[in-house]
């Protein structure tokens, strides 16, 4: 079933019965799959194959799956899917502060985890419908190209920071709560509060407001939620 279609997935996880649980089932799947059991072996995998997203756990002997997340970012939007051991809160706020996309908690059924690798793909290639462009007050946003200017300065995002963005902007004045931006961005109703949308539009002031203390776009509406001012 190796045809050239086949979406590759990195999974990087020193336990090798986690490691053969999630390969396995992700085969199962459809997708194709490369394994790295510390961090040093992923980011070889990762320089030399192209995968289209990463299963990184956070706990690895040597380059920890932190450090590695800080490093993928430092060079692509590669998609990536943090795995955090249960409780351990200050990992996966610190993982998405970096930049990851979205994290599962160990431990975690495959199922629950393809789906989430169904959903971050799904959303890093179809989150905008290519040819539209906003703009606002100096922000333009640009779905062909995915690239966000404020005046001539070209503003580094995430694929999921500018996924928010466009959902946002696209319908300005509008309130969303966390929960509808989790259903609606991230493509899965969440459970319980994750931190996840918080994070998100805190790393989005830092990079399109001229001060992000006092935004001109992302407003929270205490008590429910947040809007893109038009």
């Amino acid at each position: 079933m190796h045809n050239e279609e086949m979406t590759t997935i990195l999974v990087v996880d020193d336990e090798p019965i986690v490691r053969d649980v999630v390969v396995r089932y992700l085969e199962r799947e459809g997708y194709r799959t490369l394994e790295a059991a510390d961090g040093d072996r992923a980011r070889e995998l990762l320089e030399r194959e192209q995968p289209e997203l990463v299963v990184l756990d956070v706990m690895l002997p040597g380059i920890d799956g932190l450090s590695l997340c800080r490093w993928i970012r430092g060079r692509s939007d590669l998609p990536v899917i943090l795995l955090t051991a249960r409780g351990e809160e200050a990992d996966r706020i610190v993982g998405l502060e970096i930049g990851a996309d979205d994290y599962v908690t160990k431990p975690f059924s495959p199922r629950e985890l393809a789906a989430r690798v169904r959903t971050v793909l799904r959303r890093s290639t179809t989150a905008a419908p290519a040819g539209e462009r906003l703009s606002f007050d100096g922000l333009e946003v640009d779905a062909a190209t995915r690239e966000v200017h404020r005046g001539d300065e070209l503003l580094k995002l995430t694929a999921k920071e500018f996924d928010l963005l466009w959902f946002l902007a696209s319908h300005p004045r509008r309130v969303f709560s966390r929960d509808q931006l989790m259903a609606r961005v991230w493509g899965y109703e969440a459970v319980l509060d994750t931190g996840t949308v918080t994070v998100h539009v805190r790393r989005l002031r830092e990079k399109i407001e001229v001060d992000p203390s006092r935004p001109r776009f992302l407003e929270t509406v205490w008590g429910v939620g947040y809007r893109f001012a038009a």
